[in-house]
């Protein structure tokens, strides 16, 4: 099977795809293209993520960050290796051949382009992440870099959907305390829960900050069991590892 990377018309003048499980070596629970180290034959891992670049700019060099759920940003002037590469949860770029890299499996993936400055990003959201701003802080560091609000895209990727992410009421109770106006990100559950929609709150983080153009997949990494990797789904299963999909934006070599 080879490999799928979607792509959305939003960022259709960079290099990008938000890559599922389909294709690649891994094999057993984590069959597929599973691109985490901590749980697979770092042999195959390695493989897979060179599929993953083939399949999106080929001869591109794969910059990830050691993902920690924060709204840290880190800028990309140089490439790391994976053992330096720096604790943090977006990235940013303007240098052509550098291909931007977040691993998920729920949390949702956040691809960026601003195609009159030449500038992308990636951003791991998941709820913390997302929460506490990193869609923010990925837009203030392409800023530094020349980008305008008005002119970036950004669309969110394949993360778990509203129908299956079921949270508590201290939860929700975070969320309206943040604004009263997230009322709209919950449905009511069964006594005690609510269902959040993880991609609306994100899609609408953006928004709000003035970006020009926000898309969103409407992929649910949950219920789609042959396409993605999910870390609650593994869980609900007692399964003992979820792997990993990765998302992944740059700009060609001119």
């Amino acid at each position: 099977m080879s490999v799928e990377a979607l792509t959305h018309p939003l960022l259709a003048g960079a290099a990008h795809g938000f890559l599922g499980r389909r294709g690649g070596l891994s094999a057993g629970g984590l069959a597929g293209l599973n691109v985490s180290y901590s749980e697979d034959d770092p042999a195959l891992t390695a493989q897979n993520r060179a599929l993953a670049v083939q399949a999106v700019l080929p001869g591109g060099i794969l910059q990830t960050c050691y993902q920690i759920h924060s709204a840290d940003v880190v800028t990309v002037t140089e490439p790391w290796t994976d053992i330096d590469r720096p604790r943090a949860d977006a990235l940013v770029t303007d240098r052509p051949g550098m291909v931007l890299g977040v691993l998920t499996a729920d949390c949702a993936p956040v691809l960026f382009h601003d195609s009159s400055a030449g500038v992308v990003g990636a951003a791991h959201a998941g709820w913390k992440g997302a929460f506490t701003g990193v869609t923010d802080a990925t837009l203030d560091a392409m800023e530094a870099l020349g980008a305008t609000r008005a002119n970036i895209a950004a669309v969110v990727g394949p993360c778990i959907a509203q129908k299956s992410y079921e949270v508590d009421t201290a939860f929700e109770t975070r969320f309206l305390e943040q604004s009263p106006e997230n009322e709209r990100f919950f449905r009511a559950g069964s006594e005690g829960h609510a269902w959040f929609d993880l991609e609306g709150y994100v899609a609408s983080r953006l928004r709000d900050a003035g970006v020009g153009k926000v898309g969103m997949l409407g992929e649910d990494t949950y219920a789609q069991e042959g396409r993605f990797y999910s870390f609650r789904r593994a869980t609900h299963r007692h399964e003992a590892s979820y792997g990993r999909q990765i998302s992944l934006i740059g700009l060609a070599a001119v």
